[in-house]
């Protein structure tokens, strides 16, 4: 079976209390980025839409069989300044994604430009197809 069917997203929108040490403990809620997710025979490649999410609001871990993805924005509301409207809620953003123990997390790279996080997650060497000889 294929990482692609085992991944399921871990939170939506979720209060902190509920996840308990996991979470995002700034806000008391989360949101789910939208992301995509691709295939190739050496790895997974995942591009995560963050905006306004800098390097170092960015956190990314990987335990058991899960990937962790916690986006802070940085932006802070000039002084003097009152907020008419605001498209988006200062909320952080949480993704988590499981998979069947087939990455290799020691291998695991990321890169973030634009507002979007790019992140190479290889397959281990025992989930990569292999040819075998019929002697």
């Amino acid at each position: 079976m294929s990482l692609l069917t085992n991944i399921l997203p871990g939170l939506n929108r979720t209060s902190a209390a509920a996840c308990g040490d996991n979470c995002v403990t700034e806000n008391t809620q989360t949101v789910r980025p939208a992301y995509k997710v691709n295939e190739t025979t050496d790895a997974y490649r995942v591009a995560v839409q963050l905006p306004g999410v800098a390097k170092d609001g960015l956190e990314i871990t990987a335990e058991d069989s899960q990937v962790r993805i916690v986006g802070r924005r940085a932006w802070k509301t000039p002084e003097g300044w009152t907020s008419l409207y605001r498209e988006t809620a200062n909320t952080a953003y949480e993704l988590v994604l499981t998979h069947d123990n087939a990455i290799d997390a020691e291998k695991i790279g990321a890169e973030l430009r634009d507002g979007v996080l790019n992140v190479r997650l290889p397959k281990s060497e025992v989930a990569k197809p292999r040819k075998i000889a019929v002697s």
